[in-house]
């Protein structure tokens, strides 16, 4: 597929860090599966050689937690832009943290609507004008992360686009994760965002890859990305207690809001104790994981008769009243 994103954009790195998140995985290709939205971010399902389903706009978790459930064996991945999973999808995105599906969902966060010229997205922060507004933002920006640890996701973290490696590990890191994990993934917007620009990012005068060697180092060095592995931070739920879990949350929280000279990256909430959803569904249907829905037979030997072969006369039984 042709790539038309605009040269510059943040989306390639994280696409670059997809592929080689899933390479070094090595995971087989028709038991992998990326759903993307609406915006240029919803382009990425074209670009990944896996199955790519490209869904509607605000959507995307919708369809991908659908697949998982009914196929518990395949490894789903959902991405999506900033106004896409936080502005018309934003219901979808609480209530997906409720079931803990055991999936990835990724988002493409530049603060505007790229594909749409440039409006401000729920990302973008109070007050300020982007190239393409008449007049600054006049409502608060959404904190992603702050509302995925409130919405009972259990895998909660930051990327850059422009640390491909690093992000690469990040998204590792969720595929493994038992549960559902978010990945907010701050990406500059060359074309609209001309607040967060790379060089804002790089906090320096020039980027880290201007200049001569002492200039990218300098540029390092003063860079208002920060990874908390290379602090003391600890995100891990390492027990069931209710204190513990409290304690991570907040931490998480309080960490979520640290922006302008010092943007943290790297996991900020990890919980594989709570059950991931397919468990409950499990403990109602024992058999669930062995005979999942995309498994089961739904016509007659041929799958051409109008006879169903399923025996869902108990769940019709349980409906009547």
């Amino acid at each position: 597929m042709h790539n038309d994103w605009c040269p510059g954009c943040g989306d390639f790195g994280i696409v670059s860090a997809m592929q080689m998140a899933l390479a070094e995985m090595g995971l087989p290709r028709h038991r992998t599966v990326l759903f993307s939205g609406i915006g240029c971010s919803g382009k990425t399902s074209h670009f990944v050689n896996v199955y790519g389903i490209h869904t509607l706009h605000g959507r995307v978790l919708t369809f991908a937690q659908g697949a998982k459930l009914a196929n518990p064996g395949l490894t789903v991945l959902a991405a999506g832009g900033d106004g896409d999973g936080l502005g018309i999808g934003a219901g979808h995105f609480v209530a997906a943290g409720r079931r803990n599906v055991d999936m990835t969902y990724i988002i493409f966060d530049n603060g505007v609507y790229g594909l749409t010229k440039g409006q401000a997205s729920p990302t973008l922060k109070l007050g300020e004008k982007t190239k393409s507004l008449p007049s600054p933002n006049t409502n608060y920006a959404v904190n992603p992360i702050g509302l995925a640890v409130a919405s009972g996701f259990t895998f909660v973290a930051r990327g850059y686009a422009y640390d491909v490696r690093h992000l690469k590990d990040l998204i590792v890191a969720a595929v493994r994760h038992r549960g559902l994990a978010f990945l907010d993934v701050l990406q500059p917007c060359p074309t609209y965002n001309d607040i967060n620009t790379r060089d804002w990012y790089a906090g320096a005068g020039c980027g880290p890859e201007q200049g001569g060697e002492g200039e990218r180092e300098a540029a390092a060095r003063h860079s208002r990305i920060y990874k908390l592995e290379d602090t003391d931070y600890d995100p891990e739920v390492h027990f069931s207690e209710e204190s513990e879990v409290n304690a991570r949350l907040s931490q998480a929280l309080v960490k979520s809001l640290e922006w302008g000279d010092r943007i943290p990256t790297g996991v900020f909430y990890r919980n594989e104790i709570i059950t991931p959803y397919e468990g409950r569904i499990t403990d109602a249907i024992p058999n669930y994981a062995e005979n999942p829905p995309a498994a089961q037979r739904i016509a007659g030997p041929g799958l051409t008769g109008t006879e169903p072969s399923t025996d869902v006369s108990a769940l019709l039984d349980s409906l009547e009243i």
